[in-house]
């Protein structure tokens, strides 16, 4: 039996991507192994998000050469899609597919079995206008599931490969989304999230359908979903419509990860970003308004070329207003190819550094200060997996509707089950609770994922 290995470099998306490049090679026949292990075909499934994640998969790419040289290695991914040349000049690659055309992996291995010639898969994306429908009907983890809804991103930031790498804007048909919700939830999934590059922009491709009405007709059309999660959306996307959605929604989460990069509009201008920080503040007050107690998650890029300390103030000082609940923090770094590169004023690696620690030191802070909100409610949690830090002591860790990472006594059969918790103890990284009661049990979900 034919053996495949998958190694992937960068974001969710390209896991969700994996998921679903591992469905068509076992329907193949194929056998999944670990990416130690020999394998007949490797596929490595690449970052290009920034030039590290060139060179980590470019490394990666020659380990899988060394581990087998008779294997056929196929290499997919942003990566591939942008440098299919460089990848192909790697003595021991075999195929190279981009970020579109997956589907055809299977027949270029094949053919590449009959030639043994290289073959190149790449086309241009850019000239790509629909959805590539790939299909995930269940995850190695087992408590919630990716759902990916939407490909490429037309705002060519000025730090940003990714349209490059992913093409233009375009929406998976509704009634996909809609048809593999429902059977990932028949799998067993009470949460999704829903994923893509530019998720929030869902439908900006479309006439006369959008984010919030595939909001709503998940929750009106899939049966037994209990939870929405949206993996990320921009402030822009944030709609009055999307607002009022959440507002009357049961299953949206209190939870919602807003990308600001810069606090400062001098900035946000240079990144060609899209809102100033009036508008985007206007949105995080109709937010609140319409979901108390929701938490605000962001990314921030520091030491962006010409920051200067007060264009920082500006970021560090808003962040602290809007209290958000937690923030994922860049240093700038070049990405050749990129207008940002280009740029005169490149900031000093130490001014970088040093700000990226305040802005981490804020971070916590503000993340320890939203948990506290929470100490003595009882919040809906998802047992994910044993406590990481403590296998041994029967706790489990998982995640609130709010996001809130909760550590608390339970047992395995209550892992990927919605359960009442109370926090006992706020913190974070994890706040502890105490076990409280299983919200439901429907006998169906437990045939599937026995």
């Amino acid at each position: 039996m034919a053996t495949v290995a998958f190694h992937t470099l960068g974001c969710k998306v390209n896991h969700y991507e994996t998921e679903a490049i591992w469905q068509l090679f076992k329907t193949q026949g194929y056998d999944r192994v670990e990416f130690e292990s020999p394998a007949d075909v490797y596929v490595i499934n690449t970052c290009t998000v920034t030039n590290t994640g060139d060179k980590k998969s470019r490394q990666v790419i020659r380990r899988a050469i060394r581990k087998n040289p008779d294997a056929v290695i196929t290499v997919t991914g942003c990566y591939a899609q942008t440098s299919p040349a460089e990848i192909m000049a790697i003595p021991g690659v075999d195929i190279v597919v981009g970020t579109q055309d997956r589907t055809k992996m299977l027949q270029y291995i094949e053919q590449y079995k009959q030639e043994r010639q290289p073959i190149n898969g790449v086309g241009n994306i850019m000239k790509n206008r629909v959805y590539e429908e790939l299909d995930v009907p269940a995850f190695t983890d087992r408590t919630r599931a990716s759902l990916k809804i939407q490909e490429g991103c037309n705002n060519f930031c000025t730090f940003c490969i990714i349209p490059w790498a992913r093409g233009l804007m375009r929406s998976r048909d509704p009634k996909e989304v809609i048809r593999q919700a429902q059977q990932l939830v028949d799998a067993g999934y009470k949460e999704i999230v829903l994923t893509g590059i530019h998720t929030g922009g869902y439908g900006e491709d479309m006439k006369d359908y959008n984010l919030a009405m595939l909001l709503r007709d998940m929750e009106e059309q899939v049966e037994g979903l209990k939870r929405i999660r949206i993996s990320s959306i921009e402030a822009s996307q944030i709609t009055d419509e999307v607002i009022e959605v959440l507002a009357k929604s049961d299953k949206v989460v209190r939870h919602l990860h807003i990308p600001i990069q810069s606090g400062s509009d001098t900035v946000l201008k240079r990144m060609r970003r899209k809102y100033t920080m009036e508008f985007f503040a206007d949105r995080l007050d109709k937010l609140r308004q319409a979901l108390p107690g929701l938490a605000i998650t962001s990314d921030v890029i520091v030491g962006f070329p010409g920051e200067t300390e007060e264009e920082f103030m500006e970021t560090f000082s808003f962040i602290e207003e809007q209290k958000f609940s937690e923030l994922h923090v860049f240093p700038y770094s070049k990405r050749t190819g990129t207008p940002a590169a280009r740029m005169e004023d490149q900031i000093d690696e130490e001014v970088k550094n040093e700000r990226v620690h305040r802005l981490i030191a804020l971070s916590d802070q503000l993340a320890k200060e939203y948990a506290s909100r929470f100490e003595g409610e009882v919040l809906e949690v998802i047992p994910e997996e044993r406590f990481k830090e403590a296998p041994e002591s029967g706790l489990y860790e998982g995640y609130s509707d709010n996001y809130l990472k909760v550590v608390f006594p339970a047992s395995e059969e209550m892992v990927g089950k919605i359960v009442k918790v109370k926090v006992t103890k706020a913190g974070y990284p994890h706040s502890e609770g105490q076990f409280v009661t299983v919200i439901e049990n429907s006998p169906l979900k437990e045939a599937v994922l026995g």
